[in-house]
């Protein structure tokens, strides 16, 4: 890892470098990359012999071309590695659940493997999950944000492991967010599943890269360390963007969403839609509480797959529609300002969940006081020149 041995002020002038302009960013194509669940020859025959647990989604998948994969469970049982059992994160395991559907324990259809959920009453394995398992895979692409529960779950994963004398193999994929870091640090008394480290809203990290990161800062229960085992991609550079070639939860269905999501996430701590209920979810914003004449955009949330009881279902809302926007390397809080400032009421704008999203109550009261997006994200800057410091030695990937 070349960073290892820059000093603070190098990195920092790297990374303002890695933050360019939007415009500036290319975008490769996911397939080129070397994923590490492609790369076959560098883990399967290390998993022959052993029982294998599986932590996967949709997303866990082997390229066998430009337009087509197959799944890593098939790949794996195709090549006679004992997969034991499959444990699915929010969403389940084929990835169609709604955000915050209770998800069941089940049998997948097409492999007869038991699908144990680590969403809903319990998000941590139990040891009778893990008494036949020699080895747990994680393999589920993540979006760079603090509130996207699958490093909760990678969390949960560690630490039960860990527990049990498990290791666990990580097969890295790219962080689609991955260029920029902005966002409060987490506070202690805000640590929720939406949010269990104390990291900035976008993190700018590969899930292999913050499983060390957990491991390294001991935040697992009673500072416990998981055997943690890495397959890295080949060819990741956080200077070219990933167009995710599946989606990697039911709302977020392009890569516009996958962009926006850090910053419209916001709102779903408020009483304005974030576009679930629509096909341009976390594309679009609205409320029937906004000012029709500043927010012209109109639309009408409806139930549908993924977002079942959307807010302000079959209501009228006025927004803003965003697909037209630039691609940001930025968290953008001028969206939820403007929101605030003109809502009918702004007593009952904000809701219990605005300040487990944010991580502190701070962003609240600021944007009460009417404090500019400026001077709300100057509060920020020395923990995040902190977190950056922080996380050279845990970085897999050259920046």
């Amino acid at each position: 890892m070349v960073l290892k041995s820059f000093k603070n002020t190098v990195y920092f002038i790297l990374l303002a470098l890695i933050s360019c302009s939007a415009q500036e960013i290319k975008t490769d194509s996911y397939s080129n990359l070397g994923v590490a669940a492609n790369r076959t020859e560098a883990y399967v025959d290390f998993l022959e012999g052993q029982r294998v647990g599986i932590v996967g989604n949709q997303t866990s998948v082997i390229f066998t071309s430009e337009e087509e994969h197959v799944h890593l469970v098939d790949t794996l049982l195709s090549r006679g590695v004992q997969v034991k059992r499959v444990f699915a994160p929010e969403h389940g395991f084929r990835g169609t659940a709604d955000a915050g559907e209770v998800i069941k324990d089940g049998v997948d259809t097409k492999s007869g493997l038991p699908v144990i959920s680590l969403y809903g009453d319990q998000k941590k394995p139990s040891p009778e999950h893990l008494k036949d398992i020699d080895i747990m895979v994680f393999d589920i692409q993540d979006v760079g944000a603090r509130f996207y529960t699958y490093i909760s779950t990678l969390h949960y994963i560690m630490e039960a492991c860990a527990e049990q004398d498990i290791p666990v193999l990580i097969l890295d994929r790219p962080n689609p967010n991955g260029h920029y870091i902005d966002g409060p640090v987490l506070e202690a008394e805000f640590k929720s599943f939406v949010g269990m480290h104390p990291v900035p809203v976008v993190h700018g990290l590969t899930i292999a890269e913050y499983a060390q990161m957990i491991n390294g800062e001991q935040w697992l229960k009673n500072g416990i360390q998981c055997d943690l085992q890495l397959i890295e991609m080949r060819g990741y550079s956080t200077h070219l963007r990933y167009d995710l070639p599946i989606k990697p939860s039911p709302n977020l269905p392009n890569s516009k969403a996958v962009n926006l999501y850090p910053s419209l996430c916001f709102f779903e701590g408020t009483n304005v839609n974030a576009g679930r209920g629509t096909s341009l979810q976390f594309q679009v914003f609205g409320s029937p509480f906004l000012n029709p004449s500043i927010f012209e955009f109109e639309f009408t949330p409806q139930s549908m797959d993924g977002a079942k009881y959307p807010k302000h279902e079959n209501s009228l809302c006025y927004g803003k529609n965003l697909t037209n926007e630039s691609e940001l390397n930025y968290l953008n809080l001028d969206w939820l300002l403007l929101a605030y400032q003109h809502t009918q009421d702004q007593a009952s704008f904000f809701n219990d969940f605005f300040n487990k999203l944010a991580g502190t109550s701070s962003l609240q009261y600021q944007i009460q006081q009417g404090k500019t997006a400026a001077e709300i994200k100057a509060s920020w800057q020395n923990e995040i020149d902190v977190y950056i410091s922080k996380i050279q030695k845990y970085m897999v990937y050259d920046r």
